[in-house]
């Protein structure tokens, strides 16, 4: 793992936007994995200020999102394509049909989380993946569990992390319990990751995943064993980190 630690959330989002960038330059029709929830928004406005002014191009990225609440529309306001339209896509200059996001309304989860896989695998796979970290250290929506889930498929969300995200939501009763998530064979088979975290309440989870044991208890810690991982935290996020391993400094 490699550590970039920032004195704040602009300066993680730039730095994390920055290997997007570089990425994006150096191969010009990436696959992109791409992460919901509020703390890569920053990434993702650097991102868009960069291709208006022609630094970077999305005319030729393609991209495929970790995950989507089950039950939502694409419309509805809550949703993940919703939030990836209005936070990236409806920015950048990237072909809405390469913009794929799995189907919350799907009939057959199953079905629908083996099409999925095999839409990522039949593009090579994913070149760069953002991740966030939820505080059960959950990376899409994979929760918690006696054993590391492989392929995308639908989970049952748990309760911190609907508390967590009933903040998106006029009350915690609204809160989709159920998800569609990317599972962690195709997250580990992108050739590199980036995952971002900011403000002290990540500090703990930070540190259990990138120094405690691997186990699918903190689903996060199999990132240990990826070759090619960048944290890019805000100093709050690191705090544990660098009191507990102090030559990340």
């Amino acid at each position: 793992m490699k550590f970039i630690i920032t004195k704040d959330y602009e300066e993680m989002s730039r730095k994390a936007a920055n290997i997007f960038a570089a990425q994006i330059i150096a191969k010009p029709d990436s696959v992109l994995g791409l992460a919901t929830g509020s703390t890569p928004i920053g990434t993702y406005d650097r991102l868009a200020d960069l291709c208006a002014q022609g630094d970077i191009d999305f005319s030729k990225i393609s991209s495929f999102n970790l995950d989507e609440y089950c039950g939502l529309s694409p419309e509805h306001d809550q949703s993940y394509r919703y939030f990836m339209n209005q936070h990236l896509f409806s920015r950048v200059n990237i072909r809405m049909e390469e913009t794929h996001v799995p189907n919350g309304l799907a009939d057959d989860m199953e079905k629908e989380g083996l099409a999925y896989d095999a839409m990522i695998r039949e593009y090579g796979g994913i070149d760069l993946q953002i991740l966030g970290i939820g505080n059960t250290g959950h990376i899409g929506f994979n929760e918690p569990d006696d054993a590391f889930p492989t392929s995308t498929h639908k989970v049952e969300l748990a309760q911190k992390t609907i508390e967590a995200n009933s903040r998106f939501f006029n009350s915690i009763d609204e809160v989709p319990k159920y998800a569609i998530t990317m599972g962690m064979l195709s997250i580990m088979n992108a050739k590199k990751i980036i995952l971002v975290a900011n403000g002290k309440g990540k500090a703990d989870i930070l540190y259990e995943s990138c120094f405690g044991p691997v186990t699918p208890k903190v689903p996060a810690s199999i990132l240990q064993l990826h070759p090619d991982v960048t944290i890019v935290a805000d100093k709050d996020a690191a705090s544990v980190m660098l009191e507990k391993v102090p030559e990340l400094l």
